[in-house]
């Protein structure tokens, strides 16, 4: 198999353009809507204010997403939610590099400040190899299995 290139784009919603658009909320229609059968409203108020992180592959289509959030949006540090990689690329360690570069642009935006995330359980090893540590109890949101993790500063203690 060939190697698989990726190219990264991050940028706010009004700065991408309207395919770009179509293909983020398509790919996460797909996979958290359909392929998870859960209803609920995956375009919210968060999207207009968030960094989106898009990851193409050489043909220009969108392999893999998510979307940063503001220290303050959703919790008190900045957060990555979203994540998903188109179902073609799955198994190929593109999750990995995904988060990676989340974190890379967090980083970028905001520093080198903790990173909370709402990882649904299943993929709980994937963030913990990015360095995250769950935090509480699991918990449903939206009907799935949900954990806190936070991703520590180097600065910490």
């Amino acid at each position: 198999m060939a190697e698989r290139f990726i190219q990264w784009r991050s940028a706010k919603l009004e700065e991408l353009d309207a395919i770009s658009v179509y293909q983020l909320f398509r790919l996460r229609q797909s996979v958290f809507i359909l392929e998870q059968a859960c209803m609920y409203p995956d375009i919210d108020t968060l999207d207009e204010n968030a960094i989106h992180l898009i990851g193409t592959d050489s043909e220009k289509d969108l392999v893999a997403y998510l979307r940063i959030l503001a220290p303050g949006a959703y919790f008190d540090e900045p957060s990555i939610g979203r994540v998903v990689v188109a179902t073609a690329w799955r198994g190929t360690g593109i999750g990995g590099l995904l988060v990676e570069e989340g974190l890379r642009v967090v980083r970028q935006h905001f520093g080198d400040i903790a990173v909370r995330i709402s990882a649904q359980s299943h993929l709980q090893a994937l963030y913990e190899d990015a360095g995250f540590e769950a935090v509480g109890e699991v918990y449903l949101e939206d009907d799935i299995p949900h954990k806190q993790m936070l991703l520590y500063s180097s600065q910490a203690d």
